[in-house]
């Protein structure tokens, strides 16, 4: 197996590996709360009972919620669907659980019955399992190997700093109305300078414009994250940086996602 591959399982993995968790967590809730009268049933077969129900109806429709989901993109209405497709099987299974478990009817008019109450708790799982989801971080994080810059390419705006950092590794450059912060691994500096100037003069470095007020060495990138319309760039030294949607096309031209 390629180191694609594997990565693909382990995200997998990952995914199931939460989607339990929050069904067992579920589950757990609801043995707690004991709904629909499970409050009189022995206290392991309370959970006992919805655990299974809760896991195993959860798990149906998580699976349906996937398949369905190569379909149909629109997040709400498939979750509203998969609710009414999957409430006849997740019936049909707590039924069964109750007929087993603690000797409930198992028959027509215990699993009409069941459709009414089986169907709002699994929107409600579908609901939280999605919006749980939307919060987890779905971050990007790549790296890639850059050259080391001309030294001609920085000798201009090299000449604005003080001698202890002319020589410094040049790492970021911050926009503060008409003063620039300059970042290098021999410190901070504070130089007058438009920000328009200071990108001017770096033209020919490797470096990206990654907000409206800063600019970073390529060199110096240790990694990039990207969530929800924005990101940060990792800088050596842990500097972090903006990245915004208007020159996040930069960045990703450069291979880090």
């Amino acid at each position: 197996m390629d180191g694609k591959a594997m990565g693909q399982a382990g995200e997998v993995a990952r995914r199931w590996s939460i989607d339990i968790a929050m069904l067992v967590a579920i589950g757990l809730l609801m043995g707690f709360l004991g709904p629909f009268a499970s409050e009189r049933l022995p206290f392991v077969g309370r959970y006992a009972y919805w655990m299974i129900c809760m896991v195993g109806g959860g798990l149906i429709g998580v699976v349906a919620d996937d398949l369905l989901r190569r379909r149909m993109a629109k997040t709400w209405p498939r979750v509203a669907l998969v609710s009414v497709l999957m409430t006849p099987p997740v019936s049909l299974l707590v039924l069964a659980t109750e007929h087993f478990l603690i000797g409930g009817p198992f028959g027509w008019r215990s699993y009409a019955r069941l459709l009414w109450q089986v169907w709002p708790i699994l929107l409600a799982v579908l609901v939280v399992r999605t919006l749980a989801w939307r919060r987890l971080p779905g971050r990007i994080e790549t790296r890639t190997v850059i050259a080391p810059p001309l030294p001609e390419a920085e000798a201009a705006f090299r000449q604005r700093l003080s001698a202890k950092r002319r020589g410094a590794r040049l790492i970021a450059i911050e926009a503060h109305d008409h003063y620039l912060k300059v970042h290098t691994d021999a410190g901070e500096e504070l130089i007058t300078l438009r920000f328009a100037d200071a990108l001017q003069e770096l033209a020919r470095a490797h470096g990206w414009r990654v907000h409206r007020s800063w600019w970073v060495a390529a060199d110096a990138v240790e990694g990039v994250r990207w969530r929800r319309g924005a990101g940060e760039v990792r800088l050596v030294g842990g500097l972090m940086t903006p990245v915004s949607r208007t020159y996040a096309s930069t960045l990703k031209e450069a291979g880090w996602f």
